[in-house]
């Protein structure tokens, strides 16, 4: 399944794909609970994994009960485990997406284990519809190999033994995964999969996007309105109320992730279509040099007359040394400027806060997210002050460009 971010990016329905961030981003919160980094890449289980954790243990425990009763109590441990390695299977797919992404030198940030499965937060888009389809394949298709191993395995035990049972549910679920994903919409791999196809066929990714996302949204509809209906189907006059419920809980929040993933998949291409407009020279403000002891009060008049939107804080030898933060700025009330000095509401310039003249789309982008601020320091080849850039603006410039307006 696939996102972006910005990508963000994004809840998945179950078994997780690849999630391509597209916008400026501000100080990620943490991903959940740090596992590992293979192929040094973070994963991280979320706490909405334990909620999903617990609703399969409770219900493969129930129909244990009827297949295997004699395991009395211990049913629901061994519903745990079936959880546990469900969801390894669905990191296994996800680390299909990943390594697929590193061998095309995409960059993938982080993968995510939640409550609808999970997701790669793959960096950069793929440059071809060829690499884009075998991206979003290649989830699906470790999910059919893994059905087809635990169905040799199962033919190796008896399939009313605890063994056999749990082999029986991952391969099946496995199964269920690959051919939930391989639907044709966004934001699942099967949408990935006709976008591809269609930007191959036209030439022109957002075609593809758009047509996907289309097809995501209808699929949404199903989902919202067909699963309920066929799971009373097969369940016939056994099904209680209470298992009615869940799937009609479970099918509108899959129906809403769905159609919230196709929605943003629309956004996330018109925000890469808009990337190589940004140029940090348009997008600077003009900033007044002034030292760390200048009243705000004096500060803000200065730039008012030099008609500047930022203010740089310099050493004795003119040297920048900071940037006053604006959000610290609104936070003063008028009767206090006079009497607090820029330097108490300055943030140090670090490295990573002092931007080129010549950034512009992607790159810009990728520079903003290894070093995440709200103001940075835009710099002419000799080093001198050109002004600063704040990341308001740069997400006012990408609003405008996906919102139409």
């Amino acid at each position: 399944m696939s996102d972006t971010r910005g990508q963000q990016t994004s809840e998945q329905p179950p078994a997780g794909g690849a999630a391509t961030p597209g916008g400026p981003e501000r100080p990620e919160r943490p991903g959940g609970i740090l596992m590992g980094r293979p192929f040094g890449v973070p994963i991280y289980v979320t706490p909405s994994w334990f909620v999903i954790a617990a609703l399969i243990t409770w219900i493969f425990g129930g129909q244990l009960a009827d297949v295997l009763p004699e395991l009395g109590g211990t049913r629901y441990l061994v519903s745990l485990s079936f959880a546990i390695a469900f969801y390894g299977s669905v990191l296994v797919h996800e680390l299909a997406h990943t390594l697929v992404a590193l061998r095309y030198k995409l960059g993938v940030r982080r993968i995510q284990l939640q409550f609808f499965g999970g997701v790669s937060e793959i960096d950069k888009e793929a440059e071809t519809p060829g690499r884009e389809f075998w991206l979003a394949f290649v989830g699906p298709l470790l999910s059919l190999v893994l059905g087809g191993v635990f169905y040799l395995a199962l033919l190796a035990v008896r399939p009313d033994t605890v063994p056999g049972v749990l082999l029986a549910g991952l391969m099946i679920s496995n199964l269920v995964v690959a051919a939930f994903n391989l639907l044709p919409g966004l934001p699942l791999d099967g949408g990935r999969m006709l976008r591809a196809v269609v930007w191959g066929v036209t030439g022109r990714p957002m075609s593809g996007t758009v047509a996907a996302a289309w097809a995501g949204k209808a699929l949404a509809i199903v989902v919202l309105f067909g699963l309920p209906m066929l799971s009373a189907a097969r369940g016939g006059a056994s099904r209680s109320s209470t298992d009615s419920l869940i799937d009609g809980v479970l099918s509108a929040v899959l129906a809403v992730i769905i159609w919230n993933g196709a929605t943003g998949s629309v956004r996330n291409a018109r925000m890469r279509e808009a990337l190589p407009m940004l140029n940090i020279r348009e997008l600077c403000r003009r900033a007044v040099q002034v030292t760390a002891d200048t009243p705000l009060g004096e500060a803000l008049r200065r730039a008012r007359e030099a008609e500047a939107g930022a203010m740089v804080v310099v050493d004795g030898r003119g040297d920048p040394t900071g940037l006053v933060k604006e959000a610290a700025v609104t936070a003063v009330p008028e009767h206090r400027r006079p009497w607090v000095a820029v330097g108490a509401l300055a943030r140090d310039l670090e490295p990573g806060l002092r931007l080129s003249l010549d950034l512009t789309g992607e790159e810009l982008l990728t520079a903003l997210r290894r070093a995440p601020a709200t103001e940075y320091l835009v710099q002419r080849p000799d080093g001198s002050v050109y002004g600063v850039l704040a990341l308001m603006d740069i997400e006012r410039r990408l609003s405008t460009a996906v919102n139409g307006r």
